[in-house]
C-alpha cells in the first residue's frame, strides 16, 4: 500500500504536477525511440535506455498521484510505487529490468544479448503504454 511505502521512507508527498507528469511521460517516448535506434548498434545501451523509459514512465504515475521517489533507492521506489498498479507480471519484467540495467552499468560490459535487448524495448513500449492509459 501506498501508506506502506511513505512509513518506509521510499515516496514522499507532493502535490500532483500535471507539467512533471507530460515531461515525464515525454522523456519515456523519447527513449523507447532512443533504445530502437540503438538496437542495431549497442544492445547494452538500448536495454538501459528502455528501462530508463519504463522508469520515467513510473515516475509520471507517481506525479499524477502526488508522490515522488525518496531516500537512496529511487529506481526500487518507483517500482515499488508502480507495482501497486500494475499487474504482477508487469511489475516483475520492470523489476527484472531494474536489476539487470544495474548489472550492465556498473558490473560488466556485453551483458545485454540482442534477445534481450529486443524484449526490453517491447515491454518497455507496453509498460509505458499501460501506465499512460492509468494516466488518462
Amino acid at each position: 500500500m501506498i501508506e506502506d511505502l511513505e512509513r518506509q521512507g521510499l515516496i514522499k508527498r507532493l502535490p500532483p504536477d500535471p507539467k512533471k507528469v507530460a515531461d515525464a511521460m515525454a522523456l519515456a517516448h523519447r527513449d523507447i525511440g532512443t533504445a530502437r535506434m540503438l538496437l542495431s548498434t549497442d544492445c547494452d545501451w538500448a536495454y538501459n535506455i528502455a528501462y530508463n523509459a519504463t522508469l520515467q514512465a513510473g515516475r509520471a504515475l507517481m506525479f499524477s498521484r502526488g508522490y515522488r521517489p525518496d531516500g537512496a533507492n529511487q529506481h526500487i521506489s518507483v517500482v515499488r510505487f508502480a507495482g501497486l498498479f500494475l499487474g504482477e507480471d508487469d511489475l516483475l519484467i520492470f523489476d527484472r529490468m531494474r536489476r539487470k540495467r544495474h548489472s550492465s552499468v556498473y558490473d560488466a560490459v556485453g551483458i545485454i544479448s540482442v534477445a534481450e535487448a529486443e524484449f526490453a524495448v517491447s515491454a518497455a513500449e507496453v509498460l509505458v503504454q499501460k501506465i499512460a492509459i492509468l494516466l488518462g
